[in-house]
């Protein structure tokens, strides 16, 4: 398989994972952002932990979808992440509004 090759597999690949996405995208409430993966969740707990002065913070996702274009079976129902990263979690709006 050629370089060419390679990047036009990665391309198709990620493609379809972006389409994926903005189908189940309705299907969840909150989207959570770490240094390693981006995920759609429905129940979101992060908890903060001191520990030798650095914070590490403990996630727990239930009902979830997980952006990895490696990954087979991208649902999954129950994450657990910890990392002394930044985590971004937000609130996606309603359908009410």
């Amino acid at each position: 398989m050629s370089a060419e090759d390679l990047e036009r597999y990665e391309t198709e690949i990620e493609l379809q994972l972006y389409k994926e996405y903005r189908d189940v995208l309705p299907m969840f409430t909150h989207v959570v952002e770490t240094e390693r993966r981006f995920y759609l969740s429905n129940d979101v707990k992060m908890t903060p932990h001191p520990e030798g002065g650095r914070v590490y913070f403990e996630l727990e996702l239930r009902d979830a979808w997980v952006w990895d274009m490696y990954r087979p079976a991208r649902f999954v129902s129950h994450v657990r992440v910890v990392t002394f990263k930044d985590v971004n979690v937000e609130e996606l709006a309603g359908k009410e509004l």
